[in-house]
């Protein structure tokens, strides 16, 4: 089985993108689009990989989007639903997975596909040509067109769906979210609020530093699931070791966990497209100290309570 690094690239979502595939010591593709995702780029990278290498292949991507699609059978529920998500939206990107899943389920059931995610940005020398590639391909894009740098519309961009599955039941999920330098009482109350929740529920968090931490740690002391959402891969990179080893620790233990497809470049953006997500996560929310997050999550149909 030959082994196939692919990935995305893209400057604003949506604006210039590219993709690109590519085999150790092997042969390459890469292609470009002038308006598009990362997540389409995605897709595009492991559909061309998988149209040009007719052999038995091991793909390995750094997009969850395109892993837990085959890992979790996503694509059996949105033909039951008719393209829909669990959410009951059109699937995102349908022009791109129809023929992906295809041409890949086939190969998937003979065994002659395989997928594998690998950290990106990691120092992993294949995941990191693709991405070189992918990115090459995008410049060689903008330079023909003029496009040049490209500036995001804020709203536009943290409106994206990213099309990926809630991986847990919603009507219990409760999502923990606010304030990262809670006050002794707001502690309490997210304690509390977590305690009174049973085995059939589930405590939703980013795991940032706060109270999404701190509810993620009282769920898994009471044995509560825990599911993780991460705006990028490995957001905690840049934290004190103290801290650092509490998020690996509750990261490790989840019960379900999501890495978005943010620009770790922009964390700023790539949260607040995290806190859009969340709207079809869960049912209920505890918001500690922010009145924004509140009325957008009061707005979207959720049941707020607020600390």
């Amino acid at each position: 089985m030959i082994d196939v690094y692919t990935d995305g690239a893209c400057s604003g979502n949506p604006g210039p993108g590219g993709w690109a595939w590519v085999v150790p010591d092997g042969p390459h593709g890469s292609g470009a689009a002038a308006h598009t995702t990362n997540q389409r780029m995605e897709v595009q990278a492991v559909l061309e990989a998988i149209k040009a290498n007719a052999e038995p292949i091991h793909i390995h991507s750094d997009s969850t989007y395109v892993v837990n699609c085959f890992k979790d059978k996503w694509y059996v529920g949105w033909k039951k639903r008719g393209w829909k998500n669990s959410q009951r939206k059109p699937v995102a990107n349908k022009d791109l997975w129809e023929p992906l899943i295809d041409l890949a389920v086939p190969r998937l059931e003979d065994g002659s596909l395989k997928f594998s995610w690998v950290k990106g940005h990691s120092g992993n020398p294949m995941n990191d040509l693709a991405d070189e590639l992918a990115v090459a391909a995008k410049d060689a894009l903008r330079e023909l067109d003029g496009a040049g740098s490209v500036d995001i519309d804020e709203a536009s961009s943290i409106g994206v769906d990213q099309g990926v599955e809630v991986p847990w039941p919603v009507g219990p999920a409760l999502l923990v979210i606010g304030s990262t330098t809670p006050t002794a009482g707001q502690e309490k109350a997210v304690r509390d609020a977590v305690r009174s929740l049973n085995s059939e529920s589930v405590v939703v968090t980013g795991l940032r530093r706060g109270v999404e931490l701190l509810a993620a740690e009282e769920a898994l002391a009471q044995r509560v699931p825990l599911a993780v959402v991460l705006p990028f891969a490995d957001p905690a990179v840049n934290w004190d070791d103290s801290v650092r080893s509490r998020f690996d620790e509750a990261y490790a233990r989840a019960t379900y966990e999501v890495v978005l497809e943010g620009d770790p470049s922009a964390p700023g953006n790539a949260v607040k497209l995290r806190n859009r997500w969340y709207e079809n996560a869960a049912l209920g929310a505890l918001v500690v100290d922010d009145e924004a997050l509140a009325s957008q999550y009061t707005a979207a149909g959720l049941t707020v309570v607020t600390v």
